[in-house]
């Protein structure tokens, strides 16, 4: 660390992140003694669930943002604020997608020929996307829905591809508002997906040869209907109390046939292009084409259902029957409350999110829109501390929140922050490096020897949450609030606005717990935080002190912030 007052004022804070990781996040905390007009709390009616009212607190603005965004800034909270949460979506819901691979072929074509550059220019559009993109709701659900639709730059048949994964992230934005159907297709015809999941190039069964059987089991088990049967509010359904599978391998076998043939894009469909040796330059982002050679012609059973014809119609009618599954609307629903909302919504949100997916309305199946809505404006999600509420934030949402909350922005304009997967030395967690196809942590992960298993409750992020990366974290982010992050420190913030406040500590304390912890900080944490800014005591205020006023100020600025991101209260999103 560079300032020594800065580690040694931290050093006298007593930390309590490992409460975190495994006493109860769910605690509901006192609000403090921050100002009211800042903090000024939501209108609430009946037991805890909020009013209809357009307008908004700051505190639920910066809340409904922590959930639908990467993070508040304070005009998004004002714009909230005035709007309201429902026109804000729709206002969302009307921008365009922004396209990771234009920037990513724009970098590229700007930087000198022969440099290696790998992986690290699609995390240089992540990243820049994530804290400046003005479509902040399809950047949330877009993270969201890779941690669902898993491909990873991890795997070795993925990891020389950086451009088809650029295109397969935007594949997941383009259809984060349009029809699960159309999403499920794409995903399925994606030669990135095809690459991770082994079936790109997978032939038909002949001798003792079978077909590949990869992503028939984890497109059902993963992505759409899941191992077991379940009611609409997410409850498993019994027989002779025990859970019924939704498939069984012969089921797997069928599907797998369907998914014979599929390969690279190009213009013609011979071996060659089919084995890869004939390449497209634009093969790694292209939908799949059809090689009728390579295709299954026997009869293909599963879920009930059996096909034999063109490979084209036998997709359409695997992928209908699949999106058509009653299991989809739960299981879906669940996930993507999980990943905005709540590790453990009632079994109340999760129907009320299902009956959407059925049914938009309008008698339309899975529109994404409305069940987005659904996720973020359900009662469960607007009250302040719902019983089951809450979710530990994942790393990635941690310094996207830091990026956006104090508006740190790239000095090359290009937000060069490389790999962070090591758990001692960076987050423990790069976007699109998962280490399995079950994601970073799996859904229904809990703890063991704690008090959230012992409840029946799950925290899937504590899956990647171990004594190394609560250090590392606490490592990264002690370097990362003073001197920014990235290649060179690319990417810092000025902190212009909370320096103005650093010689009134709690009314920067006000603004740390807006941006950060939602105006929902504790009494006794905002006390902890208070007595290390006052530590850092002012020197006099002559000429000569210029310099160590300054440096005063900044340490002030970095305890509040670094202190904040620290505590259990910020890791836990309620």
């Amino acid at each position: 660390m560079k300032s020594g007052k800065f580690r040694l004022a931290m050093a006298a804070f007593p930390l309590l992140l490992l409460a975190a990781c495994g006493g109860d996040g769910d605690r509901a905390g006192d609000t403090g003694a921050a100002s009211p007009q800042l903090l000024a709390s939501a209108t609430f009616s009946g037991a805890g669930v909020a009013a209809p009212a357009a307008r908004m607190s700051p505190a639920a603005a910066a809340r409904f943002l922590g959930q639908a965004s990467f993070g508040p800034t304070m005009a998004s909270i004002a714009d909230v604020g005035v709007r309201g949460a429902d026109a804000w979506l729709s206002s969302e819901f009307a921008k365009p997608a922004r396209s990771h691979l234009a920037t990513y072929q724009a970098t590229l074509a700007s930087i000198p020929a022969g440099s290696k550059y790998g992986q690290d220019l699609f995390l240089e559009t992540f990243w820049q996307q994530a804290a400046q993109g003005d479509d902040q709701l399809r950047q949330r659900v877009k993270l969201a829905l890779s941690e669902i639709f898993v491909i990873s730059l991890a795997d070795g048949g993925v990891a020389d591809f950086p451009r088809g994964v650029t295109g397969y992230y935007d594949m997941l934005g383009k259809h984060a508002f349009g029809n699960f159907r159309a999403l499920l297709q794409d995903v399925a015809l994606h030669p990135m997906m095809g690459r991770y999941l082994t079936y790109l190039g997978n032939r038909r069964e002949s001798g003792e040869r079978l077909p590949d059987e990869n992503f028939a089991r984890e497109v059902m088990q993963l992505m759409s209907i899941g191992l077991y049967q379940l009611n609409q509010d997410g409850s498993l359904r019994l027989q002779n109390g025990a859970p019924i599978e939704t498939y069984k391998h012969d089921d797997v076998a069928g599907l797998a046939k369907v998914f014979t043939g599929w390969s690279w894009a190009g213009p013609d469909n011979s071996g060659l292009r089919f084995y890869g040796a004939l390449a497209d330059p634009d093969r790694d982002w292209k939908p799949m084409q059809q090689y009728p050679t390579y295709h299954s012609t026997s009869e293909k059973r599963f879920l009930g259902v059996s096909v034999n014809g063109s490979a084209e119609a036998e997709l359409a009618v695997a992928l209908d029957t699949l999106f058509n599954h009653p299991n989809v609307g739960p299981f879906f629903g669940r996930q993507l409350i999980q990943r905005l909302v709540s590790s453990n919504p009632s079994p109340g949100y999760i129907s009320r999110v299902a009956a959407i997916f059925a049914n938009n309305g309008k008698g339309v199946r899975g529109d994404m829109q409305a069940v987005v809505r659904a996720v973020l404006l359900d009662p469960e999600a607007r009250q302040t501390f719902a019983l089951r509420g809450g979710k530990l934030r994942e790393p990635v949402l941690r310094l996207a929140n830091w990026m956006r909350a104090f508006e740190a922005r790239s000095a090359s304009g290009r937000y060069q922050i490389p790999q962070q997967d090591d758990a001692l030395s960076g987050l423990g967690q790069t976007p699109m490096r998962s280490p399995s196809v079950f994601n970073f942590f799996r859904p229904a992960y809990a703890p063991p020897n704690t008090s959230i298993a012992a409840a029946g409750m799950v925290a899937p992020e504590m899956q990647i949450t171990a004594e190394p990366s609560v250090t590392g974290y606490l490592n990264v982010m002690q370097e990362v609030v003073p001197y920014g992050v990235g290649y060179k420190y690319d990417v810092l913030a000025s902190y212009s606005a909370e320096l103005a406040l650093a010689t009134d500590p709690p009314a920067l304390v006000d603004r740390v717990n807006l941006l950060l912890l939602n105006g929902a900080m504790s009494a006794t944490l905002r006390g902890q935080i208070l007595a290390a800014i006052n530590s850092v005591v002012m020197p006099p205020p002559y000429a000569s002190n210029a310099p160590g006023i300054a440096g005063t100020l900044r340490n002030r600025v970095y305890l509040a912030i670094y202190l904040s991101m620290a505590s259990p209260e910020y890791l836990v999103q309620k």
